[in-house]
């Protein structure tokens, strides 16, 4: 190819600009403005929750979450094994022990077959984590939380509109966590997100995300328990409601990717897509295929030099979590087996899955693909 294809751009077709130099030119530029209470206000009716709680990233939001429920040392929290670290560390955070289930075979989701085996007298959460945009089996999910009284804090990270039977993510859980990172289907830069119906967690996620300042009355500068700073820009925020207000086109556009991928690669022995979760919506946020090097001819690593010497981006997926040494020095139980999550991470990575990728790009690089096949 002629040009180089990045494996995601942010697109940035509405009143971003507009937005943002209104908040510069009026000096609202800080955490009080008027954006971040409107971004709130859209992003989480976007999700059908009553509150949105904006902070700075999606990792502080996980950490914010699991703060707000009270959640900390002595207790453990289930994750998938095949996720973003972030998920692990927010865990780590409240000084809780993350607990690792193995990832599904086909939708690469958590294994709901295998977390009731991980639960102990010491559970208090799980964190389902939509990856790549699949909706994780929230039913199933459901039905294991209410039978053990646990809470359940969704990692919707790369999500952002995806639906599972009709509602989207975000509404499944007490607190749900999103990102706004520049490769995100809505985006802010950098910038994060609690949504919740719960008056009492969104009153406790605002309180710690601003340094515990008591929200009911003046700010006297005593504080009564540990806080942190996660506030969000009012500049970040603007971009964030622009965003939000063409939501539903963004994520059309990133389905559409996903299809014409689908389609272009279709027949190609050895490439493997990530199955769609029954009843739901796949908003495709990152394109991304498995081969089977006996069936392609080729390894994983020796498709990815040729799409790079074709100037196409890739990137590997996440490693897992049970070989992290960050985890097994705080002292994580690495010991069990995650055959699913080793195959993705030895086997997997993204294609360029950017908004607006035009479809001559997609067909490009599906040609490289097919043509490299052995």
């Amino acid at each position: 190819m002629n040009k180089k294809i990045f494996v995601c751009e942010p697109y940035l077709n509405g009143n971003e600009t507009k937005y943002v130099m209104d908040a510069v030119s009026t000096g609202w530029i800080s955490s009080s403005g008027a954006y971040v209470t409107k971004f709130e206000e859209a992003f989480s009716g976007y999700c059908g929750v009553k509150h949105g709680i904006a902070v700075c990233n999606g990792t502080v939001a996980l950490h914010l979450a699991l703060a707000a429920l009270g959640i900390g040392k002595g207790d453990e929290v289930i994750i998938p094994s095949f996720t973003m670290i972030a998920t692990a560390f927010a865990v780590c955070y409240v000084g809780a022990m993350p607990v690792f289930v193995d990832a599904d075979k086909d939708t690469w989701n958590i294994d709901v077959n295998k977390i009731e085996e991980k639960i102990t007298p010491r559970t208090k959460a799980i964190i389902p984590v939509h990856v790549f945009g699949n909706p994780c089996d929230m039913d199933a999910i459901t039905e294991i939380a209410k039978k053990h009284n646990l809470f359940i804090v969704e990692d919707a990270a790369e999500a952002h509109g995806a639906t599972y039977k009709g509602r989207k993510v975000g509404s499944f859980s007490e607190v749900a966590c999103f990102s706004f990172f520049a490769n995100k289907n809505v985006t802010t830069g950098e910038g994060g997100m609690c949504v919740t119906d719960d008056d009492n967690y969104a009153k406790l996620c605002r309180y710690y995300k601003n340094v515990c300042f008591n929200p009911d009355g003046p700010r006297d500068y005593l504080h009564n328990d540990i806080g942190f700073n996660y506030r969000m820009s009012n500049i970040h925020a603007a971009i964030g409601l622009a965003q939000t207000e063409k939501a539903d086109e963004y994520k059309k556009m990133r389905m559409n990717n996903h299809a014409l991928y689908k389609k272009y690669l279709e027949g190609v022995d050895g490439v493997v897509f990530q199955k769609d979760e029954k009843d739901s919506e796949n908003v495709g946020w990152m394109n991304t295929i498995v081969l089977d090097t006996d069936k392609y001819g080729r390894t994983r690593d020796e498709l990815i030099v040729q799409l790079k010497e074709n100037g196409v981006d890739t990137r590997l997926l996440f490693k897992s979590m049970s070989i992290q040494p960050a985890l097994k020095k705080y002292g994580c139980d690495c010991s069990g087996k995650y055959p699913v999550t080793d195959w993705l991470s030895e086997n997997g990575f993204y294609l360029p899955s950017a908004s607006n990728l035009p479809e001559e790009d997609i067909k490009g690089i599906c040609d490289i693909i097919k043509d490299f096949a052995r």
